[in-house]
């Protein structure tokens, strides 16, 4: 009986405005993987991106989609932002005991360079996305864990 090959995770690290998304739709075409943002399903199902709960029992539905997806070999990439370790810890432990590979991508962007990028984004009015002032973005700064060198050790490469 043939097996299926374990799936990769790959889990994108950042704040509002570093990239993720852009990295994320190139990854998903190149490699190809199945590419999930809770922002775009909440912005989809006609939900507030700031809704807190919805966004809570969203992220929890993605992830269990996201392992039903690495139990059939494939590669998923998850856009949550993951601000804290042990958010992104959880992520690693549940998808290795899965058999799957796991990537973290940290994209670290200069807090001014994440201003300019977000004026840009608030101003052009995408959809799909919420204006983001100065003052949430440097509150966000406060909170997020940036990984370091012996956390990203523990990930595939």
């Amino acid at each position: 009986m043939p097996t299926t090959p374990p799936g990769r995770l790959i889990l994108l690290c950042g704040l509002p405005g570093s990239g993720k998304t852009t990295l994320a739709r190139r990854l998903a075409a190149e490699l190809p993987a199945v590419r999930l943002c809770p922002d775009e399903w909440l912005f989809h199902l006609g939900l507030g991106l700031f809704d807190e709960p919805a966004r809570d029992r969203l992220e929890k539905q993605l992830w269990r989609h996201a392992q039903d997806l690495l139990r059939l070999g494939q590669t998923v990439i998850l856009e949550y932002g993951f601000w804290s370790r042990a958010e992104r810890e959880a992520m690693r432990l549940g998808a290795r005991a899965l058999g799957a590979a796991v990537q973290l991508r940290y994209l670290a962007v200069p807090l001014e360079e994440l201003h300019r990028r977000l004026e840009s984004r608030n101003a052009a009015g995408d959809w799909g996305t919420a204006p983001i002032t100065r003052e949430m973005l440097d509150h966000y700064a406060t909170i997020f864990e940036p990984p370091m060198p012996e956390e990203l050790a523990r990930y595939d490469a």
